[in-house]
């Protein structure tokens, strides 16, 4: 984000009004109005502008963005969207005070269970406002309360949204392509290598979050110290991930793909993304409380902070404890700013809403094509015919009724939001919490309005298509594509990261993924299920006759079957036999009678391996047990990784694993002995034989799972 040039004296006159009417937002970006006063404004981080062999057609001129706000806080009546849209044929618009108690009720209800700090959202239907409320706290210690006009929410995965309207004009305007290969567009620095891979990664892949990456995140997608904030173009070339499968393959979901499409867009237009995406988006939309720039520090090296007078209105975030709710540190983004920086409020967000719904125009401008418009409401991509999808970075959304929409959900460690669009119902719904306990909220309410008003639910849930017999050739347990792929990471993410699938005596699915249980029913489809209670549809995959996955109900990832080397339920037993052999071996040690105690200096030699090896895989399984309590707070987990525990548990089993090594070489010259009376009964022998070979096949086990790599 670049500073804005002052304008030259000749035309100071004339664009006095317009200077006033770009509001806060027009301020952010400029930056020496947030510089330090002794310092004129540094330049932003330097963008290579792109070139191309071919003649590049010039670009259309847009016209002004005139936005008429204040510089105040916009009053309701301005915020209101000002085009009217005809209502949608055979449609009975929502009842303004029916809707507002409905949703009084759900948000009051979930406040109390889930313990949420602060709600803001915003409904919009026929051009607009039919609801605008905050409800709670935005600031505790004030006892600042949610205002949908004023306060600032982190919308965090919704900013895609913006970033794929950025890179769908640059398609449109012939500059970038969408089955180009997206290193064409980007610098060389921050090209994607090969990895081995036959196909270059193309910009479609990464909009419909197809390009096969792995997906990091622990350590470095989120920062509580701004000094460690990284400029766009440093984030993505350090931290590259590895390019696990061929693109257009599967899904998973990744936020590396959005960001780096983000830097090719910036590189196209020659413009740092935050200042592109005010420009294109933000100041000629009349957004003028959303922002992608964030409340910090000035730095030379990054854009400009946000401004004050939106700073001032950030909602603050909220976590909730036995003591009550706790303000958490801010989270800071900016690395991955087209992924997930924006902030804004429920009023801006209804605006944005509308401009979606009205085909890229709002106020007689045009902020993206009617093509365009149409790409966001079509498939781009599904992976299987019933299966959720991407719409040109969009997601493809079930609602009740059989009703499609499309939208975008964010979550940052505590803020959870959620944007749907409901073309059929000229519909869309905003809604967000500050709060890390209230995810469920955002992701439920945009279907339970649409449910409640226009396609109530069955009073009783429809049966299985299916026995239980052939319910159980789906059971199984599975692993999320959406995860890392090797390291310490990747362990974790083995252990949180899986689905269970069982099938009930209904013939019916039980899926248990995160914690949450959702039944479904068989259909008529093979491999196709849906939701017994919401519109959500599963859908399996077989490989012969076994089926090989399933493609999550939201579209984010794949599911993959695990093998029996890689189940829980084995490394789980193998640790806890594993365990006691340990303790056992070291009591034998420390109990055991001068008669027992004969041995030749192999067998001493080999005996004090093996006690060796116990303790350090005790120290090793004390100390993951440590991680996994203080794992509970996901704010330790990702900033506090690598964890000290974590990393000293992993160097403990390794150096285990390798005693484990020297130990099975020492067999056979345990085994073979000396004369009798100086040799182990062959009661010893065998109880040693049988830990080496348990702690050996431990060994392996956790390096499958990646836990024996400490310096990742």
């Amino acid at each position: 984000m670049t500073s804005r040039a002052s304008l030259a004296a000749a035309f100071a006159a004339a664009m006095l009004a317009l200077c006033s009417a770009f509001g806060p937002e027009a301020r952010a970006q400029d930056a020496s109005s947030d510089a330090p006063p002794s310092a004129a404004a540094p330049p932003e981080t330097t963008v290579r502008p792109y070139t191309s062999l071919r003649q590049r057609r010039a670009r259309a001129q847009r016209p002004a963005a005139l936005t008429p706000t204040a510089s105040r806080p916009a009053p309701v009546a301005a915020a209101t969207p000002a085009p009217v849209s005809p209502p949608a044929p055979g449609v009975t618009p929502l009842p303004r005070p029916d809707l507002e108690a409905f949703v009084d009720g759900v948000v009051q209800r979930a406040m109390t269970r889930d313990h949420i700090a602060g709600v803001t959202l915003s409904v919009v239907q026929n051009g607009q406002v039919v609801l605008k409320k905050g409800y709670g706290f935005s600031n505790l210690g004030q006892r600042k309360q949610v205002d949908p006009d004023k306060t600032l929410f982190r919308v965090a995965s919704i900013s895609k949204t913006f970033t794929w309207i950025t890179l769908m004009n640059e398609i449109e305007a012939g500059r970038m392509r969408l089955d180009g290969p997206v290193n064409l567009y980007l610098p060389e620095p921050l090209q994607v290598k090969d990895q081995g891979k036959k196909t270059q990664i193309r910009l479609r892949d990464l909009m419909t979050h197809t390009s096969g990456f792995e997906d990091r995140a622990l350590g470095q997608l989120f920062e509580r110290d701004p000094n460690r904030v990284r400029p766009l173009y440093d984030y993505l070339r350090q931290e590259r991930p590895r390019r696990v499968r061929e693109p257009g393959l599967m899904p998973t979901y990744s936020n590396y793909g959005a960001a780096l499409a983000g830097a090719a867009v910036s590189n196209v237009t020659g413009k740092p993304f935050e200042q592109l995406v005010s420009e294109e988006i933000i100041i000629p939309a009349g957004l003028t409380r959303t922002t992608f720039r964030e409340a910090r520090p000035w730095r030379d090296d990054l854009p400009a902070p946000m401004a004050e007078t939106l700073a001032a209105d950030l909602s603050d975030a909220f976590s909730w404890t036995a003591m009550g709710w706790k303000t958490q540190p801010r989270e800071f983004m900016g690395q991955v700013a087209p992924a997930a920086s924006a902030s804004s409020t429920a009023s801006d967000m209804a605006r944005y809403m509308t401009l979606l719904l009205n085909g890229g125009t709002i106020d007689g401008k045009t902020i993206f094509s009617p093509r365009t418009a149409q790409a966001f409401r079509s498939p781009m991509y599904r992976p299987a015919p019933d299966a959720a999808g991407w719409n040109a970075g969009f997601q493809d959304v079930p609602l009740p009724g059989g009703r499609r929409g499309f939208g975008h959900q964010g979550a940052t460690l505590y803020f959870h939001s959620n944007l749907v669009i409901v073309p059929d119902l000229n519909l869309g719904i905003f809604v967000s919490v500050n709060t890390d306990s209230g995810a469920n909220l955002p992701a439920t309410l945009p279907a339970t309005i649409v449910e409640h008003f226009y396609a109530p639910a069955q009073a009783l849930p429809t049966a299985s298509s299916l026995t239980y017999e052939q319910a159980r050739l789906y059971e199984g347990d599975y692993l999320t594509t959406r995860r890392a792929y090797g390291g310490l990471e990747g362990f974790t993410n083995r252990l949180i990261g899986r689905a269970q699938v069982r099938a009930t005596p209904e013939g019916r699915l039980s899926v248990t993924d995160g914690g949450v249980t959702t039944l479904f029913n068989g259909t008529g489809r093979p491999g196709v299920f849906k939701a017994v209670e919401g519109p959500l549809t599963l859908v399996f995959d077989s490989n012969g006759d076994r089926p090989s996955r399933f493609y999550a109900a939201r579209g984010f990832s794949t599911f993959e079957r695990i093998g029996f080397l890689h189940s829980a339920a084995l490394l789980s037993w193998t640790v806890t036999i594993a365990g006691l052999a340990c303790v056992i071996t070291i009591l034998g040690a420390m109990f055991r009678n001068r008669r027992e105690a004969r041995q030749t200096p192999v067998q001493a030699r080999a005996g004090q391996m093996q006690v060796m090896q116990a303790v350090l895989w005790l120290i090793s399984g004390g100390c993951m047990a440590v991680f996994a309590a203080k794992a509970t707070d996901q704010t330790t987990v990702f900033f506090g990784w690598p964890s000290g525990w974590l990393l000293s548990g992993s160097a403990c089993a390794l150096v285990a694993a390798a005693l484990g090594v020297l130990t099975l070489g020492l067999l056979p010259m345990v085994w073979r002995g000396g004369r009798r009376v100086d040799s182990w009964s062959d009661g010893r022998k065998v109880a040693f034989t049988f830990t080496a070979l348990l702690l050996a096949f431990l060994s392996v086990l956790l390096a499958l799972w990646g836990y024996l790599l400490p310096w990742s």
